[in-house]
């Protein structure tokens, strides 16, 4: 069967999460500082091939979205040179109850028409769905995102945090497919990977979130991006004695292809033939511009394994 290719054409191996922008995660009110620093991001990344940005409505108090929307105000050239997308569906404690997860056709409206607002952009190219929500009431759900869809406001569908069962269940109430959905996955963080080699081990709970996902998105032409690529940074900075392993062999690797340890990292994703797309979030330059050095690296099948295994602390089943 031959895989759908449903994704932007122009999309880079790498995108950028922008969770970092805007001064912290606080009631600070936006400061020029930021907004510079939101620019240098900004073009540091164009510069190094790095054309998709995502985005949250939470991210920082909606602060990301302010410093990237008030560089887009200023640079009105550089929004042909994105792929913009953002997520909306949490909502944080307030007073009218908990932290919880909203796909009412009130509050995702108003989500986009306020993403839309702070980011200075008539459309999103992609929209997400940040995590599931048990309560969603499908039909109003897809309602609210298919009209939308016919006002332009987004170009294509996303989500995050989703099972195969779930993009099933909402996919067959839209009228546009889902494109992307983004999971946590990087090195600290296999479950998408296990589910492909534990099989019916006995060790191994036999139900995993994100099982047949690989294969899905390959059919089906979703886009797979990992968030927590890096995995906090802590392979870089090792603490444990696992940790400590797992930065051994990717020094060694890197130093055989001549590149850092975070590009390795993104190259063990890139490797699988999902062609998963990392999600990265350094603020620090030239991190940036190390990460971006992926495209010069093909891992082995040997170094990959390597990796997994050692990431995993067991040998394969």
């Amino acid at each position: 069967m031959q895989v759908l290719k449903t994704y932007f054409s122009d999309a880079s191996a790498l995108a950028y999460g922008c969770m970092g922008l805007g001064g912290g995660w606080n009631t600070n009110v936006l400061a020029n500082e930021d907004v510079t620093k939101a620019e240098q991001i900004i073009d540091t990344c164009l510069d190094n091939d790095i054309t998709v940005f995502d985005h949250a409505d939470i991210y920082t108090f909606t602060k990301a979205e302010q410093a990237f929307g008030k560089v887009l105000k200023s640079r009105p050239d550089l929004r042909e040179q994105m792929i913009l997308q953002s997520k909306c569906g949490i909502r944080f404690a307030d007073e009218h109850g908990p932290k919880r997860y909203d796909f009412s056709a009130q509050w995702l409206t108003e989500s986009v028409q306020g993403i839309l607002q702070r980011l200075n952009i008539d459309y999103l190219d992609i929209l997400l769905l940040h995590r599931p929500d048990p309560l969603m009431e499908l039909h109003e759900t897809a309602q609210a995102l298919n009209q939308m869809h016919a006002q332009g406001l987004f170009k294509a569908i996303g989500v995050s945090n989703m099972s195969v069962a779930q993009i099933e269940f909402l996919q067959s109430a839209l009228a546009m497919p889902i494109i992307v959905n983004q999971v946590e996955c990087g090195l600290h963080h296999l479950a998408l990977l296990d589910q492909q080699v534990i099989g019916n081990d006995a060790q191994y709970p036999s139900y995993n979130t994100f099982s047949g996902m690989l294969e899905y998105s390959q059919t089906k032409g979703v886009q797979l991006q990992a968030w927590g690529a890096l995995s906090q940074g802590r392979y870089s900075r090792p603490q444990t004695d696992v940790e400590h392993r797992v930065h051994k062999v990717l020094a060694e690797i890197a130093l055989h292809h001549g590149v850092s340890i975070e590009a390795v990292q993104l190259a063990f994703l890139t490797r699988h033939p999902a062609n998963i797309q990392p999600v990265i979030g350094t603020t620090n330059i030239n991190r940036i511009c190390e990460c971006s050095k992926l495209a010069n690296i093909i891992l082995s099948r040997e170094e990959w394994y390597k990796l997994l295994e050692t990431a995993r602390n067991a040998e394969l089943p």
